[in-house]
């Protein structure tokens, strides 16, 4: 199991799902100090308080990944708070829906903003801090599988996330010299808060769809956050090494495959 009682971390997107699957596996392999961001001050403090049960100082920072200031802002609070941080976890996202016949620029803007221009600042600002304060350090992004192509109807999404693997490889390449890693994840269809609030609203799920999409996948059940959260537990620690530029598919469907 890895060790993280030295880690000092970041997590956007930290109030549910992923990213509050994520904060509670490093609490649980030692992590004592964290930083949660995200946009909802009502879901990230409710959040903070259960994390913080495990014995852990945990603090949200309500930050909006489209927004340079935030997510530049959220790094320089997090080392005021605890003088340093060397881990980060780029889980935020926006999934707003459109094809290529329809997709706004507004949209596009929004998606490419929070997916990709945020995560590409706090990254730049994390190794800038990491840098001057002369220690190692570890991020990890989450991606999509939707970044090999994606549905018509996530068309800027999918660029979004192909977007931020390509920053995931050439912060990787650039920063390796500093000992800094940089890998990504391209996760599958997750069983979360938000894919349930999503499929509400864009599909007009009934209550049952979880259920229903999970009948129909090859291992009989959507990716769960738990599982890659210990994915992610294993980047950010140094059990992995000298692991850096990787994007790693996470998914029961393989990238690429056709019928038989």
């Amino acid at each position: 199991m890895p060790d993280h009682k030295d880690t000092v971390a970041i997590i956007t997107g930290g109030s549910q799902g992923l990213g509050f699957a994520i904060a509670q596996r490093l609490i649980a392999e030692g992590c004592q100090r964290l930083v949660i961001a995200g946009r909802s001050v009502t879901k990230g403090e409710a959040a903070a308080k259960r994390l913080r049960e495990a014995g852990a100082d945990v603090q949200f920072l309500r930050a909006d990944m489209g927004r340079v200031k935030d997510a530049m802002t959220m790094v320089d609070h997090a080392i005021a708070r605890f003088g340093q941080v060397n881990a980060l976890v780029n889980a935020a996202a926006a999934t707003d829906r459109g094809s290529i016949l329809d997709s706004t620029p507004e949209a596009w803007e929004n998606l490419m903003g929070v997916n990709a221009r945020g995560p590409f600042f706090a990254i730049q600002r994390f190794a800038q801090a990491a840098i001057a304060a002369g220690h190692p350090a570890s991020a990890v992004n989450i991606l999509s599988m939707t970044a090999h192509c994606g549905q018509s109807y996530l068309a800027p999404y999918s660029a979004s996330k192909a977007t931020l693997a390509n920053i995931t490889k050439n912060a990787a390449q650039a920063l390796r010299g500093h000992r800094i890693r940089i890998n990504g994840i391209n996760c599958g269809w997750m069983d979360t808060p938000g894919e349930d609030e999503t499929q509400r609203k864009y599909h007009g799920a009934p209550e049952d769809w979880l259920a229903a999409a999970e009948a129909a996948q090859p291992m009989g059940m959507l990716v769960k956050p738990g599982h890659v959260a210990g994915l992610v537990s294993y980047l950010l620690s140094a059990d992995s090494g000298v692991m850096t530029g990787a994007v790693v598919d996470f998914d029961q469907n393989v990238a690429g495959a056709y019928p038989e």
